[in-house]
């Protein structure tokens, strides 16, 4: 594999376990739901899907960082400590999509039209 491969392979995985976040961020359904079904009623299944994306995005960004392949240009500033610092507290959940909301807001105006 290439280094250009490899740069665009990890791309990709960043993509998906930061979607995968975002998704159980949002409690939106995703792969931990269909491992766990009869979990889902459990008031701390919620928490245990956060943290299982949270781990999973972490878990790529050290060995992107490993690789020296550049991770940070899909995230915030803000984010980007988050996932430094690596700990998942309330204020990462409270505030992960901050600095994200104007322009998720024009990407969906713009899905609009």
């Amino acid at each position: 594999m290439t280094a250009k491969d490899m740069s665009q392979f990890f791309d990709e995985q960043l993509a998906r376990a930061k979607q995968h976040f975002e998704r159980a961020l949002d409690c939106k359904h995703t792969e931990f739901d269909d491992l766990y079904p009869y979990m889902a009623e459990q008031p701390q299944f919620f928490w245990y899907k956060r943290y299982v994306a949270w781990q999973e995005l972490l878990t790529i960004v050290r060995m992107a960082k490993e690789l020296e392949i550049d991770w940070k240009n899909r995230f915030t500033e803000d984010q980007i400590h988050y996932i430094e610092c690596k700990v998942l507290e309330a204020k990462v959940l409270d505030t992960w999509y901050e600095n994200e909301k104007p322009k998720r807001q024009e990407e969906e105006v713009g899905a609009d039209e």
